[in-house]
């Protein structure tokens, strides 16, 4: 009889166990249908969102001068950053949450390992800018910077040159003299 009870018992145990945690996996997943609508960007023909928060490290010596996915070698000297988030050659501002210092980093490599639950590897000169060298580790926000795609104005030689038949002295700015 105590057998047969303890196998109920330990049903039930396992039961509630098992339960509890997809209980809270659909209760998490319901709040997120409830928030906000994260703001979005499109680069290079992809939306993203545009604002990102997670923990960020580094790294330095031990890759200095290897190839990176951009095809150039690593400077752990530069300002550069790996992604699996970005593409290659996005322009990005980085805030440590924990100090408030900034950085601007181009994405030129992709990293770090998805498993580590980490969105960005700095180099080390970045992570020296943000104070976190000596963590290893730091939590970010960071949001990708639009880029804009200027185009020179025409030169139009009518706005520099009088029109014929208009007295050049009309284009004279007297000079004022200051009071001393």
């Amino acid at each position: 009889m105590q057998t047969k009870l303890r196998k109920v018992g330990w049903v039930v145990v396992a039961s509630l166990l098992w339960i509890s945690p997809t209980f809270a996996v659909s209760q998490r997943a319901k709040a997120q249908k409830l928030q906000l609508k994260v703001p979005t960007v499109e680069i290079k023909g992809k939306t993203y969102r545009v604002q990102y928060t997670g923990t960020a490290s580094w790294y330095g010596e031990q890759h200095q001068g290897r190839k990176m996915a951009n095809g150039k070698c690593f400077d752990r000297h530069k300002l550069t950053a790996a992604s699996w988030y970005f593409p290659l050659g996005t322009t990005m501002r980085v805030v440590n949450l924990k100090n408030g210092q900034s950085v601007v980093v181009t994405v030129t490599d992709r990293g770090p390992n998805l498993r580590l639950n980490r969105i960005l590897d700095l180099s080390e000169a970045a992570a020296k800018r943000l104070g976190y060298i000596d963590q290893g580790l730091t939590s970010v926000f960071l949001y990708p910077l639009t880029s804009f795609q200027t185009q020179s104005a025409h030169f139009d030689l009518r706005l520099t040159s009088p029109l014929a038949g208009q007295n050049v002295a009309q284009y004279d700015a007297p000079a004022v003299a200051k009071p001393m």
